[in-house]
């Protein structure tokens, strides 16, 4: 048994133990990253918060219309969930059938990823994970990060908010009203997943809110400080120019925890309401949120949820 497998083999409860006490992460930008293989020479790792359990895979049952990459059906603990095959999914050959899988519950969903196994799990600095927008193609649209260990390999950072989007489709932004303001509404909000930012325009689009995007943590503080710059040299309220500040928490450069911290330390955001909007829906990771000042918090991602939740913000 590897070190990873013998620290999540405890099942649901053993790990949520473990996350529990990995809480007092929030404000020190760093994260965990759960390490494993596909069958290649690549390493990839997801976010330990995202992780309910690794476990073998039991009984898989085909249905029908499967999208492509999902082997079929599971029930663990009560849960009946899709199980996708990652390599397969990143069009990789595998030599070998997978039978490790791991548990992942993220944007109120929760899903089995099959690997080959898992490896060990570390613990790195935000600012040492760097985003691949630009970098890569093809499969590459599935990893939104990268990071180096100590002996040179990289590994690659799922973004598995692309990943259930392209197996099971985007989710649709119902009927969202809009808002009727005689002065102009902004919400700035930064997030590091492009199907993300896409489904957040889609809603302030339909609010008729105007909007400012960035794609890290490190990126949104360096525009909200000129912002800020700015306006003071103007004798102008930051708040006549931006009403809500929206951030995703696992970001890299900078993760939402640091950002916050940075704007709640700066008493000219103090009219500027906070709100985070994360895959990550745990009591937990609630916990973080409110322990550096956020003022709400939103799961991923549901467009009535979260225009609900902005919408007293911006009257």
């Amino acid at each position: 048994m590897t070190y990873a497998e013998d620290m999540v083999s405890g099942g649901h409860d053993g790990l949520m133990d473990q996350i529990d006490a990995r809480t007092n992460l929030a404000g020190t930008n760093k994260m965990e990253i759960l390490l494993f293989n596909l069958g290649s020479n690549e390493k990839f790792g997801i976010n330990v918060f995202k992780v309910k359990e690794v476990c073998q895979i039991g009984k898989v049952t085909r249905t029908p219309n499967m999208p492509g990459g999902v082997d079929g059906i599971v029930s663990l603990r009560g849960h009946v969930m899709p199980v996708l095959n990652l390599a397969n999914f990143l069009g990789m050959k595998p030599e070998k059938k997978h039978e490790t899988m791991l548990v992942a519950e993220f944007n109120r969903h929760i899903l089995g990823f099959l690997v080959e196994g898992v490896d060990r799990i570390i613990r790195v600095d935000w600012d040492k994970v760097h985003p691949t927008e630009g970098m890569l193609s093809d499969k590459g649209a599935l990893i939104n990060a990268i990071t180096e260990l100590e002996d040179g390999t990289l590994v690659s950072i799922l973004d598995v908010e692309q990943i259930l989007a392209d197996a099971f489709g985007e989710a649709v932004v119902g009927n969202v009203e809009r808002i009727e303001s005689e002065h102009e509404l902004c919400v700035f909000f930064t997030d590091d997943s492009l199907v993300a930012r896409r489904k957040i325009v889609e809603v302030l689009d339909k609010m008729g809110v105007k909007h400012i995007q960035s794609n890290n943590g490190r990126e949104a503080w360096d525009r909200l400080k000129a912002m800020a710059d700015a306006a003071q040299s103007a004798g102008i309220n930051l708040h006549d120019q931006i009403q809500v500040i929206l951030t995703d928490a696992e970001m890299p450069e900078m993760d939402g925890y640091v950002l916050t911290q940075h704007i709640k330390g700066d008493q000219r955001f103090d009219d500027i309401p906070v709100v985070m909007h994360s895959s990550l829906s745990s009591d937990a990771n609630r916990a973080m949120g409110k322990r550096v000042g956020v003022d709400y918090y939103v799961s991923k991602f549901d467009s009535i949820v979260l225009s609900s939740t902005l919408r007293p913000l911006l009257t």
